[in-house]
């Protein structure tokens, strides 16, 4: 039996790339929320499940730098964390994601206490936390290149959200303005351990599942948030004397 060749750099490349059409963008929750299409308590919804998983993303990063023995690539993988926690001057990416709860009506207390996650995105995000502190380092960083796709969506809430949702108050877009140019400069770093890391085909197609496995994390989270915010069915709806 021949054996399949790897595909080049470049093809290889080119196929994480084409996994966009599986991201989180095209997905219906996002494509109304891109329309101007949601309802304020629709957006805060997605704002108050979201932040759990911005929460984790930093938890996330220090179980891949746990399993890297690497101090070259710890050295420059630690700045996603700093990013999302916050040092010196910069509050970071959590208390921005916050700042957006305020911005859309939440109160800081009902972003942090995590009182409206959903338990469908909760276990979404519990099973990529649970991937990435199992996996081979390289591959649970590979998981991480859905930031190839995230600047278009960042972009289009700074470009549509202040005509479609004119309540939303300005100081909000901060966590989106401050992600344009950090996903950027992590996908670079992400993308070049991913194409020097998997060099047979076979290796090459797991990375590939790897990384659908995360937009599957992502799309789930949406479903989750259109069952419960779109359609009014959330956990236990149809249980009378049930309280969240």
């Amino acid at each position: 039996m021949t054996e399949r060749q790897p595909l080049s750099r470049v093809d290889f490349e080119a196929q994480i790339r084409d996994m966009e059409r599986y991201y989180h963008i095209h997905h219906p929750y996002h494509v109304m929320m891109n329309n101007g299409e949601l309802s304020q308590k629709q957006i805060q919804g997605w704002v108050a499940n979201r932040f759990y998983y911005q929460v984790s993303i930093p938890i996330k990063d220090a179980n891949i730098m746990a399993n890297c023995p690497d101090q070259a690539t710890r050295s420059q993988w630690v700045q996603r964390i700093l990013d999302h926690d916050g040092h010196g001057d910069d509050p970071g990416g959590i208390e921005a994601w916050i700042q957006l709860g305020e911005a859309v009506g939440l109160t800081r207390d009902e972003v942090v206490s995590e009182e409206h996650v959903l338990p469908g995105v909760r276990f979404a995000v519990d099973a990529y936390i649970n991937f990435a502190r199992r996996a081979d380092w390289h591959e649970a960083a590979s998981s991480s290149l859905t930031e190839l796709f995230a600047p278009k969506i960042h972009q289009q809430r700074l470009d549509n959200w202040p005509e479609n949702y004119p309540w939303v108050d300005l100081k909000g877009y901060q966590y989106f303005k401050k992600r344009l140019t950090e996903a950027r400069r992590d996908v670079n770093h992400g993308l070049e351990i991913t194409l020097d890391w998997y060099k047979t085909r076979e290796q090459q197609e797991k990375m590939l599942r790897i990384l659908k496995f995360k937009l599957d994390v992502l799309w789930s989270m949406a479903d989750a948030m259109t069952m419960a915010y779109v359609h009014e069915t959330p956990p236990y709806f149809n249980l009378p004397d049930y309280h969240l």
